[in-house]
């Protein structure tokens, strides 16, 4: 594993840690991670990260977001009604077979995928997502997966200081504002597309 990755999966685990958040995390099967990686094309970055970090149990939390992570034995059935329908579950409308499901918003629903199609030299992509039920329009969550992890944590950091479970839209709009430099850092890209502010 390479050391962006590892030092993101280092720093989100311990956001949780930090604000005393359950989270499970388990070393993943190598041989059936590589298995999977092969069946749903999933880039090696990734699935560096499921085997190293599989999230059994993951959820964040933040003021504005909370983000439930797909473990590996989950994936698979995870796609089926998005690009890897089946004949009791089409896919998706506009939904591409390059996208591959990584996690969902515990709050609405959307989903959180992976970008495929766009694999850079380091086996990373991009991380997307898109309203659940609406016209598919991606937005851009993370310039490759290795940001994304370290979003997540930079988030959980930021909420550190805001009540847990409580929806306040005061609340909501400090905490963007609070998330914005330390997106600006982690991910531009990322910064610009708005998605997390």
């Amino acid at each position: 594993m390479d050391s962006d990755l590892a030092e993101a999966i280092d720093a989100l685990r311990d956001s949780f840690r930090q604000r005393k958040l359950k989270a499970v995390f388990r070393q993943g099967d190598e041989a059936a991670v590589r298995a999977l990686g092969k069946r749903l094309g999933l880039p090696h970055r990734y699935t560096e990260f499921l085997k190293a970090a599989d999230p059994a149990d993951v959820e964040t939390a933040t003021p504005t977001e909370r983000l439930r992570l797909i473990p590996a034995d989950a994936l698979e059935k995870e796609q089926l009604g998005y690009g890897r329908g089946d004949a009791t579950t089409p896919a998706r409308n506009g939904w591409r077979p390059g996208w591959i499901v990584i996690g969902h918003s515990a709050l609405l629903g959307d989903p959180y995928f992976l970008d495929t199609t766009r694999i850079d030299a380091e086996g990373d992509c991009p991380v997307m997502t898109a309203m659940n039920g609406a016209e598919l329009k991606p937005t851009l969550c993370a310039s490759n997966f290795a940001c994304f992890i370290r979003i997540l944590a930079t988030a959980m950091d930021v909420a550190r200081g805001f009540a847990p479970n409580v929806a306040d839209p005061d609340d909501e709009y400090i905490f963007r504002e609070a998330l914005a430099p330390g997106l600006r850092a982690v991910d531009p890209a990322a910064a610009r597309a708005r998605h997390w502010t």
